[in-house]
């Protein structure tokens, strides 16, 4: 809204789209002018595409897997010298169905909420909740620069909710803080998606191009082996995260 109203001076709508390079173009989209904007929404799907939110069996529902239920006209045909593997990726989950891989929820409108990846959407007792949504809520308080989150193995909940946090410049980290975010949290979103671990960091392990490895932080809040870093901008960045995790528990 603040882009909206300052940059664009109220006259350029924010266009907020949902697609792959995989799929040759824009798939999910608003046409300004036309289509309603929700923020955090990219509404509904491109004129002559097929979405679609299917469960585990196909059946659609409000809230489980974005999938493409027709051929369109930019569709990857394959992967060069690996058909398998685009089959799997992409033609496995059901039959003749594209399944990008993402995790999606869709309003009273019919507009679609991205989840984001579906290793990216985590299961709290029985809830889907996306970490797009936890580091929205987080990022919306004052103090916070930076988050990312991921989920661990919990034995009550199924997963719990790992937050990594970078705060602004002269705040300082205290357990007053960590109270605070957790409450924020909640009245953003609700209780269910209350972080079950903040941990303060200095920064977060960021490939090259600034893209933010959460399969990292996984491995860090699940305490396992640390997966390769050699994409890494920084490898330190991960040691450190390791060992201030460590110290935490």
């Amino acid at each position: 809204m603040w882009y909206r109203e300052v940059i664009g001076q109220k006259r350029c709508p924010i266009v907020d789209t949902w697609w792959q390079t995989e799929t040759g173009g824009i798939m999910i989209t608003p046409l300004p002018g036309i289509v309603a904007t929700k923020p955090g929404s990219a509404t509904v799907a491109f004129p002559g595409v097929s979405a679609d939110i299917l469960d585990s069996e196909a059946e659609s529902v409000n809230a489980g897997f974005l999938a493409l239920t027709k051929p369109w006209p930019g569709m990857l045909r394959g992967i060069w010298r690996d058909e398998e593997r685009f089959k799997q990726n992409y033609w496995s989950k059901w039959e003749n169905i594209y399944f990008p891989g993402d995790g999606a929820k869709r309003d009273s409108d019919g507009y679609y909420w991205i989840l984001g990846r579906v290793d990216d959407v985590l299961n709290v007792a029985g809830h889907r909740i996306g970490t797009m949504e936890v580091e929205s809520a987080l990022v919306d308080h004052r103090d916070v620069a930076e988050a990312a989150v991921v989920g661990r193995a919990d034995e009550l909940k199924g997963q719990a909710i790992a937050a990594f946090v970078l705060l602004k410049e002269g705040i300082e980290p205290t357990d007053q803080l960590k109270d605070a975010l957790k409450k924020h949290v909640s009245e953003k979103i609700g209780a269910i998606a209350r972080p079950d671990d903040i941990l303060f960091a200095a920064d977060l392990p960021k490939t090259r191009s600034g893209k933010i490895m959460r399969r990292l932080l996984r491995d860090i809040a699940e305490g396992r082996a640390l997966g390769d870093t050699t994409t890494l901008a920084d490898p330190a960045v991960v040691a450190r995260l390791k060992n201030e995790y460590e110290e935490k528990e």
